[in-house]
């Protein structure tokens, strides 16, 4: 049987939240959240398709379980103006560190550095961490539908309307998929990898959009990494996308960018 990666993740992340809430207690974080001024909205950006045609929410990430190290040394601000630059429409930042070598101040850091929403994508099970998004400044928080019972998507998700925090549910089942419908949730983000054994399939996000119910928005993650792949899910309705490890990987970040948009440096359409 495949190693559960998921499950060891999870497990972490109750040990880390743990340690957390003994550093600063969630009252205090509350306080925190409820006193900021700043906001940018992820859904405006992505209700609709951008001018190329698609929206990118670009990832600013050093390594995965599943892939190893791909950039030890970012710099979160400087990836934050090579995507605003490329014309990203959102910005999501790996926040855990076990796995994947990120924190809060990269977070921080990308969202001084650039007008983009930006996205805390970590492995959420505590009311605790979306307090702390909220006051680390994060404007979006990703919940993982795999992690979460009904009740439990329930309760973080009117807990970021509270605090003025969109949410990017996470889903790669019809059984995710129904949980985040009867939680409410409107930004769906279809991950074409099973966070389990992290094997990818990019079928699934058109297979799984297609199920989507009215007024519901697609992100398509994982396995997106070239122009082609954006075009086979832009044929089948699917406008937003969340990229991370090609454009991490590039030399230039934002001419990798633009050819994912299928622009040139002016912005021009390159695709007719």
């Amino acid at each position: 049987m495949p190693e559960d990666i998921l499950s060891r993740i999870v497990a972490r992340k109750h040990d880390e939240v743990a340690e957390a809430r003994r550093q600063d207690s969630e009252e205090t974080l509350r306080a925190e959240a409820k006193s900021r001024r700043s906001y940018r909205s992820l859904i405006r950006r992505l209700e609709k398709p951008g001018p190329s045609g698609c929206n990118i929410i670009a990832e600013i990430k050093r390594r995965s379980p599943s892939k190893g190290e791909m950039r030890a040394d970012l710099d979160p601000a400087e990836y934050a103006r090579y995507y605003q630059a490329g014309g990203a429409a959102a910005i999501s930042v790996l926040t855990d560190g076990s796995f994947f070598g990120g924190s809060l101040q990269d977070l921080e850091t990308a969202r001084a550095a650039c007008h983009l929403p930006v996205l805390r994508k970590d492995f959420v099970v505590s009311s605790y961490q979306v307090v702390e998004a909220a006051a680390r400044g994060a404007d979006a928080v990703l919940l993982i539908a795999r992690i979460l019972d009904l009740a439990g998507l329930q309760e973080l998700l009117a807990l970021c309307a509270e605090l003025r925090l969109e949410a990017l549910v996470e889903v790669h089942t019809l059984a995710d998929l129904a949980t985040a419908t009867a939680a409410g949730a409107r930004l769906i983000g279809i991950n074409n990898r099973d966070l389990q054994t992290f094997d990818t399939d990019i079928g699934t996000a058109p297979a799984l959009a297609a199920r989507m119910g009215p007024g519901q928005i697609a992100v398509a993650a994982s396995g997106i990494g070239t122009r082609g792949d954006i075009e086979r899910n832009l044929r089948v309705g699917i406008f937003n996308f969340l990229v991370g490890e090609s454009l991490v990987r590039a030399d230039d970040p934002t001419a990798a960018l633009r050819a994912l948009r299928g622009v040139d440096s002016l912005g021009r359409r390159t695709d007719g």
